[in-house]
Formats: C-alpha cells, structure tokens, sequence
C-alpha cells in the first residue's frame, strides 16, 4: 500500500444470485452501485464509517425480508468499503463453484 492509496464507502443495492445446481444449489452475494459515500484516508476509516452507516440501514430497512430468505424481493442497501474506486457492480464476473 502506497500514500496515494484511498479507501471509497459506496452505497449498493444488495442481491442474491443462482450460481447454479451443483451441490444441491447455490447462491452468491451481488450489488449493484447506488452511490459513493466518502473516500476516506485509511482502511480503519473507511470501515469505522461503513459499519456507523450499516447500523442505521439496518434501522431503516428492519421492515424488509433479509437479504438471505426466500422471501426477499428486493430494496435493501449496504455500504461497502473498496481501495481506490467503487466498482459498478459486484462481482465484476459471476464466480465459480469447483
């Protein structure tokens, strides 16, 4: 990690997607950019705000299914901390089970 190295809180909508039927079935974690929060200095900033914002997310959103039940339909949000810019969206390729 060089000086020049910067931390970026960004704001995602968060989703689950069908990795396929191996193993009875999968899921992974994906997000789409809402939009960047801050860039901080260092990654315990960054982290320190990304948790304070998760924590009033959780109050705002208490009413909507986890992201993780059956019954999810959408419209949560979490902020997630990235080194040097905040992707579009995640993962950048659909991950592979082996």
């Amino acid at each position: 990690m060089n000086a020049a190295t910067r931390f970026i809180v960004a704001l995602y909508w968060v989703d689950l997607a069908y990795g396929g039927p191996e193993e009875g079935g999968w899921w992974y974690d994906t997000g789409e950019l809402a939009r960047p929060l801050r860039v901080c200095a260092t990654e315990a900033a960054a982290a320190a705000l990304a948790a304070r914002v998760n924590r009033l997310l959780a109050r705002l959103q208490r009413h909507r299914r986890p992201v993780h039940s059956v019954a999810y339909d959408g419209g949560r949000c979490a902020a997630l901390v990235f080194e040097a810019t905040a992707p579009p969206r995640f993962p950048d390729a659909r991950p592979h089970n082996e």
